[in-house]
């Protein structure tokens, strides 16, 4: 399913639904993606400042891909 990600907040919902779907913890996640849990923890509550590397870690091993589209394109 696709989603509109107008902010950090909702992405984090994204990541948090899809972990808890996959039946991971944050400690599980944070493992699979060399991160820590506290990174994990501040993804979800969507903090602003989270380093985007690392975010595309965590989204690619939840099997989750990151598009931009242009809303000026036809």
């Amino acid at each position: 399913m696709d989603h509109q990600i107008p902010n950090t907040k909702e992405l984090g919902l994204i990541v948090r639904d899809a972990r808890k779907q996959q039946g991971l913890t944050q400690e599980d996640l944070a493992g699979l993606t060399g991160t820590g849990r506290r990174f994990i923890s501040d993804l979800e509550q969507g903090k602003e400042t989270a380093e985007l590397g690392k975010v595309l870690a965590v989204l690619a091993s939840l099997g989750l891909a990151l598009f931009a589209h242009s809303k000026w394109s036809k």
